[in-house]
């Protein structure tokens, strides 16, 4: 590596780690927000304590987290179990009442949509292969885990990745 290229180099590696921890920073944040603006479809009374009591279930996380995360997961792992069996079991209900919604699995669609739209349709379709590896792949390999937790995260994407894409095409009309 010659010299004068160094900086940019470190800059550019930079750049990825700041978005990385952005990403680990912001992911929390959104997700603890918008389930709990779930509720103002439940009752609209509720609105205004949505934010503050989103601040306070991150700052019990994030206070949680520092005596490992091994806590967290055997509090949150049967929480997200029965959470995705029942968006799962809602999806399914939906895709038995409307089954022409397994038409949108036909990849017919998206090679349509890469090959009319030219570099747009490379760069959503990139997209969306990212929103679904994410950025975790970049450092959950072999090498830093060993086999048996890549093997468990399998197991738990086979349980994980599924339930929200019922849930979805369930709630799809054709």
């Amino acid at each position: 590596m010659k010299k004068r290229h160094r900086p940019t180099i470190v800059a550019v590696g930079l750049f990825g780690a700041a978005l990385i921890y952005g990403d680990g920073a912001i992911t929390p944040a959104i997700s603890v927000l918008s389930a709990l603006e779930g509720l103002n479809m439940a009752t609209p009374a509720l609105q205004p304590y949505v934010v503050p009591a989103a601040v306070a279930i991150l700052i019990a996380l994030f206070a949680i987290q520092s005596k490992g995360t091994s806590a967290i997961g055997h509090f949150f792992g049967p929480v997200m179990l029965i959470w995705f069996v029942a968006i799962a079991a809602m999806g399914i209900s939906g895709i038995v009442q409307h089954p022409s919604v397994f038409a949108a699995l036909n990849p017919v669609y998206g090679l349509h949509y890469l090959f009319t739209h030219g570099v747009t349709g490379f760069l959503v379709l990139g997209a969306v292969f990212l929103c679904v590896t994410g950025a975790e792949a970049l450092y959950a390999d072999m090498g830093h885990f060993g086999r048996p937790p890549i093997k468990l995260a399998w197991v738990c994407d086979c349980i994980s990745k599924p339930d929200p894409q019922l849930c979805r095409a369930g709630g799809a009309r054709a």
